[in-house]
């Protein structure tokens, strides 16, 4: 079954894609925890960081944060974040970051 990702990625489900190459897109949080709270996802429905690689798909994500920090102009920084299993949060089974930028972050996730 496919995921929530995979059916906007598919055009299934409404979903602005604000960037996107031959591994990954990205999109816009629902649940936005910073001003700027953009998801970046695999193409490919990994179901976390304990399933990649070493040098796998999770490489193409930090390509597309450095793309898209730089395409909205974030040069007071961002925040990249990866969830691994529920207890830390992960709630879709579908490998993607968040980056989050646009006011001073704290320590913690928000």
């Amino acid at each position: 079954m496919a995921t929530i990702f995979t059916k906007i990625l598919r055009g299934e489900i409404p979903g602005e894609i604000l960037y996107q190459d031959d591994h990954v897109f990205a999109i816009r949080d629902l649940d936005p925890k910073a001003p700027v709270h953009i998801l970046i996802i695999t193409k490919s429905e990994i179901p976390g960081m304990a399933t990649v690689e070493v040098a796998g798909d999770h490489m193409h994500i930090v390509n597309a944060a450095r793309a898209i920090g730089e395409q909205l102009g974030l040069v007071g920084g961002y925040r990249l974040v990866i969830n691994q299993g529920a207890d830390a949060g992960q709630s879709v089974p579908h490998l993607h970051a968040h980056l989050l930028a646009g006011r001073p972050l704290t320590g913690d996730f928000a």
